[in-house]
């Protein structure tokens, strides 16, 4: 947050031990002024730290790329390790503002040049930091300007100084400067220093009102320039907000909001037929007390001290072991303690989503018992903040998701001890069993953590795939390019009557020429035609052809052809013994072609050639594939997929293969799939998927939300099961 180029610090007090300490000379009433504005401003910055991680969140969540993103994680992470230090150090800044006092000198007191205007600053970053400030400071002195000028007004009189507004320690001005200073050794860019402003002038600028008004209450009852009248009110409103900010950590949660309580009363509504289900009743005629949501919450930090293992997971049932703490309370108590209607509807339907989630296919059985651990803690950040159930981007709620998300690749026969992925979810299960109490920002700090883990692994997966997919694609090319290579040999050789010694050649060896250059330049290329051209040439210049013309044009081809044989051999590194052999019969033959002059002549071992390559038999059956007609079921799914589609392949009666559509290959018609490691595991052919597909022995994860789905498919059974009644 900190330029050391633009920011001069604070004028720290004299030390000089032959003059008595500055802070003993300050008047008592100011050293009460300090510490009581201490006080809020240290409540402020801890609201700004507890809000940062949901700030950035979102900020990531809107990012435009992976880049971007991880510069708001990282943020995130810089800011909890330095954030007491951000603390102790802005409070420090201010001590020595007070302390400064007692030799404030007009003269020698400018403004500190991270707050001159933006003209003055040379560099971007710089002016946009000025101008935030600049604005931020504006506000202030427009907002509560007439109690800050009472305040400096009231310092001059009892210091006998001509003190300025904007060198007041408790001035915007130096505020915004003890927050640059201290936050001076984060490694944030530009944009997140905006952030951090912002949420300082909301969460501390924002109640300088209060500030102001206490200091001078003190100033006044002790007798300094009593007669001014005091600032006007602000509306009642801002107050009710910064009361409600200053509110203990620990009271019972605040009213909600109006958009998550209609969402939450919503769910009251359809959740209220299995009220009574967590209210153990000793007698009928007994008293019956709600617990308080605070005791609610002691019990369930109780219990989950005492989530079983993976091994014991299945005899653990959570509504079962509350309504056991509940009668155990309520026999101490002799009164039935019950849950409130509130809380027990939150019980329920969390019970209700961890029951479809467990139930859900697309999670791996091995990672279900993992995530049935994560009950409690769900419940108790549900309890704290409702807002769980209506904003998607909620911490807690997207830590599941993301959790699901990484655990839909996992197979079977990964190895739970092994796997990086299985032990990072054990870790961040196990710490919030340990850890969670009533704080969720836990569940950011992480989200942030485990959303680094699978952005490296992610990374890596890409890079794999992305080199299988140029692999992928360079066999494809490699593909048109031999199948053109056929045909120019299905075109140039059948129904040829020729020596197999050069028959042998063209297919051997020209064939690899004419594919290299087919796949460096194109069968549309200069080249190319260049090279079946030679092709065709030796073809006709070792046949028998009748006419004096004949001869003439074979003595005029001849010295051509062999360079052009010769440059393309020597580009395909062609075996150069081979080479100096062939070119060696091949001399001869067209010698023999020269000299034979009448049919008495020595006959030449001849054949015909009916196929150019045998390779061409396969290329052809190969375009007759079982066909399936176009409104095949199996086929519609096979056109739903999509690179990244994850698929599960049953392998026999007890395995399964989970991997995902990395490449489809159009020219071979191969559907090619990867593990979560991005190493190639299977590939599939339209036809061969489709039937997979049809009769289930394959078939499509779905990649929507686990959260969102659990909940949507808990709100249709409970719609229903209304309707029934």
């Amino acid at each position: 947050m900190h330029n050391d180029g633009n920011v001069v610090p604070l004028r720290k007090a004299a030390t000089d031990p032959a003059n008595p300490s500055p802070l003993a000379r300050l008047p008592v009433i100011l050293l009460q002024v300090r510490d009581k504005a201490t006080q809020q401003l240290r409540h402020g910055l801890q609201a700004l730290f507890d809000n940062a991680d949901d700030t950035l969140f979102e900020m990531a969540d809107r990012a435009r790329s992976d880049v971007e993103q991880n510069l708001f994680f990282e943020a995130m992470r810089d800011l909890r390790l330095k954030r007491k230090n951000i603390e102790r150090g802005f409070l420090e800044h201010l001590f020595e503002a007070f302390v400064g006092l007692t030799q404030y000198d007009p003269a020698q007191n400018a403004l500190p040049s991270s707050l001159l205007p933006h003209e003055a600053c040379e560099r971007t970053d710089d002016r946009e930091r000025s101008v935030a400030i600049e604005t931020m400071v504006g506000r202030v002195l427009s907002r509560d300007g007439f109690a800050l000028d009472q305040l400096t007004a009231r310092l001059n009189a009892l210091l006998g100084k001509a003190l300025e507004d904007r060198h007041n320690p408790l001035g915007p001005s130096m505020l915004c400067e003890y927050f640059l200073l201290a936050g001076r050794n984060l490694g944030v860019g530009i944009k997140v220093k905006l952030i951090l402003l912002k949420l300082f002038e909301r969460y501390v600028l924002a109640d300088t009102d209060q500030l102001y008004a206490e200091a001078n209450q003190l100033l006044a009852a002790t007798g300094v320039l009593p007669e001014l009248k005091p600032a006007p009110v602000r509306r009642a409103i801002d107050q009710a907000v910064a009361h409600a900010r200053s509110e203990p950590a620990h009271s019972e949660p605040p009213a909600l909001e109006d958009g998550v309580q209609e969402v939450f009363s919503a769910l009251q509504a359809l959740l209220s037929h299995l009220r009574g289900s967590v209210a153990p009743i000793l007698e009928p005629s007994s008293a019956v007390q709600p617990i308080s949501t605070r005791d609610l919450l002691r019990l369930l930090s109780h219990l989950q001290q005492y989530v079983p293992t993976l091994a014991a997971l299945d005899d653990f049932d959570l509504r079962n072991q509350l309504e056991q703490l509940l009668t155990q309370v309520s026999v101490r108590s002799g009164k039935s303690r019950i849950v409130g209607g509130a809380d027990e509807d939150v019980i329920n339907l969390i019970a209700m989503l961890f029951e479809c989630i467990l139930d859900d296919r697309n999670l791996p059985d091995s990672l279900k018992a993992l995530i049935a651990r994560l009950q409690i803690p769900m419940l108790k950040v549900a309890v704290l903040d409702k807002s769980f159930f209506s904003r998607s981007s909620h911490p807690a709620r997207r830590l599941l998701n993301e959790i699901a998300d990484a655990a839909m690749g996992w197979g079977e026969c990964d190895g739970h001890a092994r796997d990086s992925l299985y032990l990072r979810i054990e870790q961040v299960v196990q710490r919030l069993l340990s850890d969670f109490n009533d704080d969720p920002a836990i569940f950011s700090e992480l989200l942030a953590d485990f959303l680094a883990f699978t952005g490296d692994e992610r990374r890596r997966s890409e890079l794999l795939e992305q080199r299988l997919r140029d692999a992928e694609e360079g066999r494809a090319r490699t593909e048109l390019a031999r199948r053109r290579v056929e045909q120019a040999l299905n075109q140039a050789l059948p129904g040829k009557v020729l020596p197999p010694k050069v028959v042998a050649f063209v297919q051997d060896a020209w064939s690899k020429v004419l594919l290299l250059t087919c796949l460096k330049h194109g069968d549309q290329s200069a080249e190319w035609r260049a090279d079946v051209q030679t092709m065709e040439q030796l073809v006709w210049s070792v046949q028998r052809h009748d006419g004096p013309e004949s001869g003439m044009r074979l003595l005029a081809m001849v010295p051509g052809l062999l360079k052009s044989l010769r440059d393309g051999l020597n580009s395909s590194a062609f075996d150069p013994f081979a080479t100096s052999e062939f070119f060696s019969e091949l001399e001869a033959l067209h010698v023999r072609l020269f000299e034979r002059t009448d049919e008495s002549g020595p006959a030449e071992a001849l054949v015909l050639v009916e196929v150019a390559l045998p390779v061409a038999l396969r290329a052809a059956d190969e375009g007759m594939p079982l066909r399936l007609p176009q409104d095949d079921a199996g086929l519609r799914q096979v056109e739903q997929l999509r690179l990244g589609s994850w698929v599960v392949f049953r392998e026999d009666e007890e395995h399964t293969l989970r991997c995902k559509l990395a490449a489809i290959n159009e020219t071979t018609g191969k559907f090619v799939f990867v593990d979560r490691t991005g190493m190639k595991v299977l590939e599939r052919d339209r036809t061969g998927l489709a039937l997979e597909l049809r009769r289930g022995a394959a078939w499509r994860l779905d990649d929507t939300l686990l959260f969102d789905r659990a909940l949507e498919s808990v709100l249709g059974n409970l719609r229903r099961r209304n309707r029934a009644k």
